[in-house]
C-alpha cells in the first residue's frame, strides 16, 4: 500500500496522519466574525492554549480561543503520543533556578516531571475523554554506556517513592518485553502513559466549551493590541479582553520584536504501519511505549488498532523531509526484524518548537499580554503543566511563572537565518559525543 503523504497546503484542514484518520469527532468551530468581549483571549488552539482555557474556565473566567487552522492542527495533533516524566532542559533549569529556589530546586523539578500526568489523568476522567489512554513505558539503553544514567534515574525514582512503579531491566529482561535485540537495558515505568493526542486535545476543547469558552477556528490573528484594553484582531473580527495569552509556539509570526530568534522549528517524522494483528502482541506483548537514550532518538508504541507508530530523527534545518517512510523504515526493521517489508499506511511530519537551552519560555510582552512556548519535543505533559502555571499567573498566583520567567534565554540575531543552522551544528556535536560514549 502506498503511504498517504502529508502535503499541507495553506487551506488544508488537517494533515493526513493516523490521528486524523481516527478522530472521534472532527471540530467545526466558527470563524471569528464581529466583536467579542471576554476576560482572557488565548491565541493558539494546541495543548498550551486549550489546557490553559480549561484551567481558566474552571475558575469561572470567560475565555476565548482563536486558532488560525483547526484545534490541534500543529504539533499537538501530530506527536508521538507519549506522556513521560522527561523534562527537556532540566539541567539548565537546575542551574538557572537554583538562585531563586536554593536547595528546593531539585524537589521543584521532580514535581514538574509528574504534574502533567496528574492533570491529564484527572481531566480525562472528569470529562470522559476517549483518547486510547494506556500505561507503561520503557526508557531503553541503545548502548551499554547508557545504563549508568538509567541506573541513576532508577535509584532517584525509588528514593522518591516510585519503587512500585519502576523496574530496572537488564538486556534479557528487555527481550521479554520487546521482540528486539537492540537494547542493553531499560527503565520500565508504569506511571508514564501513552495516548491519542489529537483526540485528547479535541476532548479538552469540548470540555472548555462546556464551561463557556468560545472557540474560533480558521481565524488567524493579525495583530495584538496592547494597552489598558488589549485585544486581538483577525481579518473578520476582534476580541477585546482583560488579558491576552499568546500560546502559538513555533507556528506564529506575532510579536517579532520580542520573540523572534527565541524558538526554532525542527521537523520530526512519524509513520504508522498497517494493522499488525497478532504480530503486534509478539513484538510488544506488554503494549509499552518506548524511546531510547540517544540525543536524537527513536520512539514507538502500538496504537489502539495494533499498528506500530514509529518516530525518529529530527531535521534541525527547519525544512521538511521528502520521504519520511523511507527514512524511518530502516529503524523499524532494525528494531523489529519481523517487520521487514511491512506496509506503511501513514506518514507525516511534526514541527517541534526548539529552544536553545531547552527551558520552556514564559514571559510578558506588556502588562496584560503573556506568552508561553517552547517544549523542545516534550510537549504533552509540559503543555499541561504550563497551562496550569499560566492560569495561576493570570489569576494572580505568580510564583511558578516568575520562576520560569526569570530564566535567561539566548536570542539569536536574524532569527531563523542563524537559529536553525546553530541548532543543526549543536545536534551534530551532541551526536558526535554520543558516538564516542
Amino acid at each position: 500500500m502506498n503511504a498517504q503523504v502529508d502535503v499541507v497546503t495553506p487551506d488544508a484542514q488537517r494533515c493526513k496522519s493516523y490521528y486524523t484518520a481516527t478522530l472521534n469527532q472532527e471540530t467545526n468551530y466558527p470563524r471569528l466574525q464581529g466583536q467579542v468581549s471576554v476576560d482572557v483571549v488565548i491565541i493558539g488552539g494546541g495543548f498550551t492554549g486549550v489546557a490553559s482555557a480549561v484551567e481558566l474556565a474552571e475558575r469561572g473566567l470567560k475565555v476565548a480561543i482563536v486558532e488560525a487552522k483547526k484545534i490541534g492542527w500543529g504539533a499537538t495533533g501530530r506527536n508521538g503520543g507519549q506522556v513521560t516524566g522527561s523534562l527537556s532542559g532540566d539541567g539548565a533549569m537546575r542551574k538557572q533556578m537554583r538562585n531563586k529556589l536554593g536547595s528546593e530546586v531539585d524537589d521543584f523539578i521532580w514535581g514538574l516531571r509528574w504534574r502533567g500526568h496528574e492533570i491529564i489523568k484527572k481531566r480525562i476522567e472528569k470529562y470522559s475523554i476517549a483518547c486510547d489512554l494506556k500505561y507503561g513505558h520503557l526508557h531503553a539503553a541503545y548502548k551499554p554506556a547508557h545504563m549508568d544514567d538509567l541506573k541513576a534515574d532508577y535509584e532517584e525514582a525509588v528514593r522518591r517513592g516510585m519503587g512500585d512503579e519502576v523496574t530496572l531491566l537488564d538486556r534479557s529482561a528487555v527481550r521479554n518485553h520487546l521482540d528486539s535485540d537492540l537494547y542493553h537495558g531499560a527503565i520500565k515505568n508504569m506511571r508514564n502513559m501513552h495516548l491519542h493526542p489529537l483526540n485528547l486535545c479535541i476532548g479538552e476543547a469540548k470540555a472548555a466549551e462546556s464551561l463557556g469558552a468560545l472557540i474560533f477556528e480558521h481565524s488567524e490573528v493579525l495583530e495584538i493590541i496592547h494597552g489598558d484594553k488589549p485585544a486581538v484582531v483577525t481579518a473578520e473580527g476582534r476580541i477585546d479582553a482583560k488579558q491576552v495569552l499568546l500560546a502559538g509556539d513555533v507556528y506564529h509570526q506575532l510579536e517579532p520584536k520580542k520573540l523572534k530568534g527565541m524558538i526554532f522549528p525542527a521537523m520530526g517524522g512519524i509513520v504508522t504501519t498497517e494493522p499488525l494483528g497478532e504480530l503486534a502482541d509478539q513484538i510488544n506483548p506488554h503494549d509499552l511505549a518506548v524511546y531510547d537514550c540517544r540525543f536524537v532518538l527513536d520512539y514507538f508504541r502500538l496504537t489502539a488498532d495494533k499498528r506500530l507508530l514509529f518516530g525518529g530523527g529530527a531535521n534541525y534545518s527547519g525544512r521538511d523531509s521528502r520521504d519520511i517512510a523511507a527514512e524511518l523504515r530502516p529503524g523499524i526493521e532494525q528494531t523489529f526484524p519481523k517487520l521487514k517489508g511491512v506496509d506503511i499506511d501513514f506518514q507525516w511530519s511534526c514541527a517541534m518548537g526548539i529552544v536553545i537551552n531547552r527551558i520552556p519560555q514564559l514571559g510578558k510582552l506588556s502588562d496584560n499580554v503573556w506568552y508561553c512556548q517552547g517544549y523542545s519535543g516534550h510537549g504533552i505533559a509540559t503543555t499541561h503543566i504550563m497551562g496550569e502555571v499560566m492560569a495561576n499567573a493570570l489569576t494572580g498566583s505568580l510564583e511558578k511563572f516568575d520562576t520560569f520567567a526569570g530564566c535567561s534565554h539566548i536570542k539569536v540575531p536574524f532569527g531563523d537565518v542563524l537559529g536553525n543552522p546553530m541548532l543543526a551544528v549543536g545536534m551534530w556535536y551532541y551526536q558526535l559525543l554520543e558516538k564516542l560514549r
